[in-house]
């Protein structure tokens, strides 16, 4: 075999995949592997395996990759969701690898490249694979936990700080924000959900590896953490502390070089006031907050398995803007779950035209494998959820418009993300989170990359803002 191998790595999906694939990226260079797009003896796709349109991505995405002549490996989600399914119905695919692969990738690539066959695995829910009680995790092999496991002896310098806990990381672009993983899996069993099955039960990391890996992100660049998780709200629960979150915020928000931490994936349910307290008024962590309702009405989310109804989200939503009246606030809605009816509907429309939320994400229900949903009577035939989807999108983007609207003439802090040329840069407010909550067009001269500037918000565009700096101190 050449000594010259390289890998293009592939990322669908959420943020906690970008982060898994960063941990690859790092493996694979201890191995001596070489990262790069052009012209890569190995593609690796870190698929998602989350809804249909995501599963159908990353198909589209494997088979592209097998065009172009590499060797091509399935990774992620959908490849553990589906395992040797996956092998059968994508020959394409050189090999399905399982998140247990990931702490041998470098050799798991070898194979492949060598043309040594690798059995695809038999899927299994990996909820029970790990204790989740204090007492126990201690027994629970890394390797088991996506993103986890001992590192490699010669891991490289450039990876990991000159001393203190090593991180195994690599960044793969040089964006000023970054995602750090707070924990994988899930313990909540939502009936629409298949997640927790392939993802496994709720493990948080310790919390000076975090601060650790926060500091080793500051070192190269990063200005804003975004904490990301299954469910952010669960962390420290497995480690015996409910309070675990609010005490770590401060704690990673005093980091050198880290202007920002910024939470998501919160759930209402869980959402203490003791949190919001701390997501509200500590500085350095903005007041955003990523709430899953996922639908208003009380009846609809108890078939879903969550809890809360109009007046109880409405009222947490005051508890926040008491303390913090501009903090950004996003959420998704799935709309035409079973048995859902037209008076179910009118209540979420109804919460949203007063719950004045900053960005809103609608999907239309869908059965996914293995969830109890999937069984459920009362399915709504797809013309009804193509409509109840066209209404509520309209209206969301009536609403976000009105809310982002109501921003004009408020001063914003801009982190400055993207150079647009003719004076223009690009960067997001407070209460806006990366790539999916809309940004700030900002006019100036000699902004740079990673800088904050104070700017007045003067015109709206749907959820996007246009600001100018703001002159004086």
């Amino acid at each position: 075999m050449s000594s010259r191998r390289t890998a293009s790595l592939i990322t669908l999906g959420c943020a906690r995949n970008e982060v898994d694939s960063e941990e690859l990226a790092a493996r694979l260079e201890a191995a001596g592997w070489q990262l790069g797009d052009d012209d890569p003896d190995v593609v690796v796709v870190n698929t998602c395996g989350f809804i249909d349109s995501a599963k159908k991505d990353s198909i589209d995405t494997l088979l592209a990759a097998a065009d172009s002549g590499a060797k091509v490996v399935a990774a992620g989600c959908m490849a553990e969701r589906y395992g040797n399914e996956l092998a059968e119905a994508l020959p394409e695919a050189s090999a399905v690898i399982s998140f247990d692969d990931y702490a041998e990738i470098g050799g798991r690539l070898d194979d492949v490249l060598a043309g040594r066959p690798l059995v695809p695995h038999t899927p299994r829910d990996r909820r029970t694979l790990l204790p989740i009680s204090p007492v126990d995790r201690a027994s629970v092999p890394k390797t088991a936990i996506p993103g986890h496991g001992d590192l490699p002896a010669d891991l490289p310098a450039g990876l990991a700080p000159a001393s203190g806990p090593r991180v195994l990381r690599k960044r793969l672009d040089e964006s000023p924000v970054a995602s750090l993983k707070l924990a994988s899996g899930c313990d909540r069993r939502c009936t629409f959900c298949a997640i927790p099955a392939f993802r496994g039960a709720y493990v948080s990391r310790d919390p000076d590896e975090l601060v650790a890996e926060a500091d080793w992100l500051a070192h190269r660049g990063v200005r804003e953490l975004v904490l990301v998780s299954e469910n952010s709200t669960s962390y420290g629960k497995d480690l015996g502390d409910l309070r675990a979150l609010e005490k770590l915020l401060p704690r990673l928000a005093g980091v050198d070089g880290i202007e920002r931490v910024r939470v998501s994936y919160l759930q209402p349910a869980e959402l203490r006031p003791g949190l919001i307290d701390v997501i509200a008024g500590t500085e350095g962590v903005v007041p955003y907050f990523d709430l899953s309702f996922q639908h208003a009405s009380g009846t609809v989310l108890r078939r879903m398995r969550r809890f809360g109804d109009p007046r109880r989200f409405l009222g947490l939503l005051e508890s926040i803007r008491e303390r913090a009246p501009e903090a950004g606030v996003r959420s998704n809605f799935i709309v035409g779950f079973p048995g859902e009816t037209e008076e179910e509907f009118g209540e979420l429309v109804g919460f949203l035209e007063q719950a004045r939320l900053d960005v809103i994400g609608v999907f239309g229900y869908s059965d996914e494998d293995g969830t109890e949903a999937a069984g459920f009577t009362g399915k709504l035939d797809q013309e009804v959820v193509d409509e109840r989807v066209r209404v509520l999108t309209e209206l969301a983007e009536e609403l976000t418009a009105q809310r982002a609207e109501e921003r004009i003439g408020t001063e914003v802090d801009v982190l400055i993300d993207d150079d647009l040329g003719d004076g223009g840069y690009e960067g997001r407010a407070a209460h806006q989170g990366p790539e999916v909550d809309g940004s700030v067009t900002v006019q100036g001269i000699g902004l740079v990359r990673g800088q904050i500037v104070r700017a007045v918000v003067v015109d709206a565009e749907g959820v996007d803002l246009i600001a100018r700096i703001k002159a004086g101190p």
